[in-house]
């Protein structure tokens, strides 16, 4: 191979990230703990048009505040700057908890690649995003996937590629310093391009229901009832 590129596998928790991992590295894959932490991480290697990519998947995460052991080993590595390209995985039934660690990622000023992942589950629940327009809005590269069914990996791949030779590049939106911001940043992005009656949106107006000042105690009295 005529060289190795390194990059960082990220995402929250349960997005189908050890999945993107096992599928583009196979068995060329070991795990050790971050140095200087009892955080595990996974490392695993793949081949693709004559170059070689080390691919670290760090700890699943939903924001990079450093609250937990987790957290920290993925913002020390990410802000290490020593990846040629990150990859987010996203869960795409949950695009707007997911976009919040997006953000975040992308005001590190990293190059980035964003895998919408689980777009088979988003389907069957109703759920339709906009891609391109997400790509735009972003100002990333967008890539849908479902990975456990292998698709949009090869997609994935290319863009990854790209991206480390520095023929794509990231040009993130002003993303703003506070949390409560970037929260309200994430929600707006995710209404504007996602579509349909899915489980998140209903799960949404349910909730409203029962936390809402004049609507949560009658409804708790009549599930009581």
């Amino acid at each position: 191979m005529e060289h190795t590129y390194t990059v960082a596998l990220a995402g929250n928790p349960n997005v189908g990230k050890s999945t993107v991992f096992n599928r583009l590295t196979g068995l060329r894959q070991h795990t050790g703990n971050w140095p200087g932490k009892t955080v595990e991480t996974a490392e695993g290697r793949y081949d693709y048009k004559g170059r070689s990519y080390r691919l670290v998947d760090l700890p699943g995460t939903y924001s990079l505040d450093a609250r937990s052991g987790e957290e920290q080993v993925a913002r020390e590595a990410l802000e290490e700057g020593t990846f040629d390209c990150v990859a987010v995985v996203c869960d795409s039934t949950m695009l707007r908890r997911n976009l919040i660690l997006v953000y975040q990622i992308l005001a590190l000023g990293v190059p980035t690649v964003v895998c919408l992942n689980l777009m088979d589950e988003a389907g069957r629940k109703g759920i339709e995003v906009d891609v391109p327009r997400l790509s735009r809005i972003l100002g990333t590269p967008v890539v849908p996937a479902s990975a456990g069914r292998g698709v949009g990996l090869t997609e994935l791949q290319e863009e990854i590629r790209k991206m480390a030779e520095g023929y794509s590049r990231t040009r993130p939106p002003e993303i703003p310093a506070s949390r409560r911001q970037r929260a309200m940043l994430a929600e707006e992005t995710a209404a504007r391009v996602t579509s349909g009656q899915g489980k998140e949106g209903w799960g949404k107006v349910l909730d409203q229901i029962l936390t809402g000042r004049r609507t949560g105690i009658p409804v708790m009295l009549l599930l009581l009832f």
